[in-house]
């Protein structure tokens, strides 16, 4: 979103409205962040619903709590989708979803429809019902006018271990296409296998109304653009190790914003 303002700002930096001066609209639809333009009476808006599904932690009972410095779990009804989104129908002409960096084996969180799963499900078992329960609900009570994509998943570039294992990505050139494979590839298991293997699932939702948004590719090769050893605070490298994760601004997130305009045109003009 913070590319997507940037752009909107350079057009009309004067009517600039952000935060609660701004945003009161989108706010009281459950924006997380918002900014409004008032010369095109554009609003842009992030609803943040971190796993798109209902969720709420539940704290590890005391005999449990310090094995293997486990303080507790997300439980996550798959099949009830996130009141932050949810209800947002009539406000907005165009939608974007996307399952941020949530959705991985190294969260600890617990998969649960309207009653306990048994066997429980795997990450990605409860992402497959979480996705056919929001297309179900989009299909609902969504208008077909509105223009919906999801975005395919940004990849993450660790090299030599994940995040906390001291993974880094201090690289002065971009990866070659030789190189692509063996760092995403999931077939080697390596730390950044999550991108593709969450793809294959949000992949199957073509054909249902809303457009898939492929900006991995064409992201997959930016090792070298994450803020890495600058992360906005003294000594946080120290304390969370390199971010490989989140993209320098200007940057990746730029060649997106250009994307998604230029697919917004497109298909708006077309209605």
């Amino acid at each position: 979103m913070d590319a997507q303002d940037c752009v909107l700002y350079r057009v009309d930096p004067e009517n600039f409205l952000v935060g609660d001066e701004g945003a009161k609209k989108c706010k009281k639809k459950g924006a997380w962040r918002g900014a409004y333009f008032p010369k095109f009476n554009v609003t842009v808006a992030y609803h943040r619903a971190v796993l798109l599904a209902k969720y709420q932690w539940q704290p590890e009972s005391p005999e449990f709590s310090n094995q293997d410095g486990v303080k507790g779990s997300y439980r996550v009804d798959v099949d009830v989708p996130a009141d932050e989104w949810a209800n947002i129908a009539d406000f907005y002409d165009v939608l974007v979803f996307n399952t941020g960096h949530w959705f991985t084996a190294s969260k600890n969180i617990k998969c649960m429809a309207a009653k306990p799963v048994y066997p429980p499900l795997e990450m990605l078992d409860g992402l497959k019902v979480v996705l056919d329960s929001m297309v179900a609900h989009i299909q609902k009570r969504f208008p077909e006018k509105i223009l919906k994509f999801w975005r395919l998943q940004s990849p993450r570039h660790f090299h030599g271990g994940e995040w906390n294992q001291n993974g880094s990505c201090v690289f002065d050139g971009p990866l070659e296409e030789r190189q692509l494979d063996l760092w995403f590839d999931p077939s080697n298991n390596g730390v950044n296998k999550d991108a593709r293997l969450l793809n294959h699932l949000i992949e199957a939702l073509r054909g249902t109304g809303i457009r898939i948004l492929d900006l991995t590719r064409l992201s997959d090769y930016r090792s070298d653009a994450h803020p890495a050893i600058w992360l906005g605070k003294k000594d946080a490298v120290a304390e969370w190790g390199l971010d490989c994760m989140h993209w320098c601004l200007p940057g990746v997130p730029d060649t997106w914003v250009d994307i998604l305009s230029e697919l917004i045109h497109y298909h708006l003009g077309k209605g």
